[in-house]
């Protein structure tokens, strides 16, 4: 078994990355649920598979951190601010 990440900044770059990946691969779906405002709806079962593969590679100190979320919301939420939608 892999060494559990203990780091705060490669826990960061873990999250992002699996951030990304939702991204790459859900993209259509992703745009739909911020034009629609359904964001977290549509990609429930996504978001929380990444979730699980994330607090799988981190110490429990670090998954309580909210690293994850955080990434969630920087890459899925923030880079789309040019969709158009209603909740801005």
């Amino acid at each position: 078994m892999a060494t559990l990440i203990d780091n705060a900044k490669r826990a960061r770059q873990l999250a992002r990355a699996i951030a990304s990946d939702l991204t790459l691969y859900h993209e259509a779906k992703i745009l739909e649920g911020i034009a629609n405002d359904t964001l977290f709806d549509v990609m429930s079962e996504e978001i929380e598979e990444g979730r699980e593969l994330f607090k799988s590679r981190v110490k429990p100190e670090i998954y309580e951190l909210n690293i994850y979320d955080r990434a969630i919301v920087d890459v899925l939420v923030k880079s789309k601010g040019h969709v158009k939608s209603k909740i801005w």
